[in-house]
């Protein structure tokens, strides 16, 4: 397992790909600057963009994006004040069924100029049509229901060290008298055997295959786990991901709610440190469990589809995002 150090760091400011600026580059010359595709090579211009507006680098989450996905990104004018790229997107497509727009950043000096526009209509033009969805901040939301996306729910993003329960490792002496599912639902570390189950199990909750992406968890993930039956049937899956100062967890699928809760437990009481979990608000239940448990937070992110009344899937067995970049 990677170690991970961490630190208290100052509340981060969510970008807001539209907010004041000055530039001497018109914003008629700005929208009108080629937007490219980027590859892996371009990692570092993307970390860098996103530290401008306040979020952490997250190299490791951009690495899979640039790879599962396709970044898109506008490059800085000749005789602009900066250098590099001063818009990126990410595009993730599931089959043909359905994409996600993720990581949506204008550079601070040239923010409300029309760029941020620029970049989603070139986002829904790659998605062809399909149905688009998206995970927004308020600082985003007024832009993307401009452009026809209608919100379908939200999630909030928990963070803290889990704090565990009797009878499971990491136990913190917290007194909590109810039966936990980790005691009656058996959790292993997943091998690649059970990659098929895994893929399988996942198709109906998250809407459709996402072979690809899962297929990167064991590489990606610190720890990957599974649930089963006393006859070896999987029941759920999760993942543990290393991210700047914390461990996120996700995605969980399971079949239901006990099993969800004895996945997290499992990852929570061994990770290295602080945790993310970011919980649908259609999992109130799950909410006041993590709260229970150590977690706290109240940043709010709007669900956005486009072109679709919903999002696909089946939430009930949908519990956490692989990452709220990829739903």
């Amino acid at each position: 397992m990677t170690e991970i150090r961490w630190k208290r760091t100052p509340l981060i400011r969510q970008p807001d790909p539209v907010t004041t600026s000055s530039s001497p580059t018109s914003a008629a010359a700005l929208t009108g600057l080629p937007v490219r595709r980027l590859s892996v090579a371009d990692l570092a211009a993307c970390a860098d963009l996103a530290e401008d507006r306040g979020w952490a680098r997250e190299e490791h989450k951009w690495r899979l994006l640039l790879t599962a996905g396709q970044g898109y990104g506008v490059d800085a004018p000749p005789g602009d004040q900066g250098c590099g790229l001063i818009g990126v997107y990410v595009l993730t497509s599931y089959g043909n069924e359905f994409t996600c727009v993720s990581m949506v950043l204008v550079a601070e000096r040239h923010a409300r100029r029309g760029l941020g526009r620029r970049l989603m209509e070139h986002a829904l033009a790659e998605s062809g049509g399909l149905p688009c969805f998206l995970s927004a901040t308020v600082y985003g939301r007024p832009l993307y229901e401009q452009l026809g996306f209608t919100a379908v729910g939200s999630i909030v993003t928990l963070r803290g060290h889990f704090s565990g329960f009797p009878g499971f490792p990491g136990f913190s002496g917290a007194d909590d008298s109810a039966e936990e599912p980790a005691s009656v639902v058996p959790v292993r570390r997943a091998t690649a055997a059970d990659l098929p189950s895994i893929i399988a199990l996942d198709a109906p909750a998250f809407g459709t295959d996402r072979t690809e992406l899962l297929a990167r968890l064991p590489a990606f993930a610190d720890r990957l786990v599974v649930a089963e039956t006393a006859h070896g049937t999987l029941t759920g899956f999760a993942a543990a991901w290393p991210n700047t100062h914390e461990t996120v967890l996700g995605p969980v699928v399971a079949e239901d709610l006990p099993t969800a809760q004895a996945l997290i437990a499992d990852l929570g009481t061994h990770a290295p440190g602080r945790i993310r979990f970011d919980v649908d608000s259609r999992h109130p239940e799950l909410d006041v469990w993590l709260r229970a448990h150590g977690l706290s937070g109240d940043f709010t992110c709007t669900l956005m589809i486009h072109s679709a009344p919903d999002l696909p899937g089946d939430i009930t067995r949908r519990f956490a995002p692989y990452s709220v970049a990829l739903g």
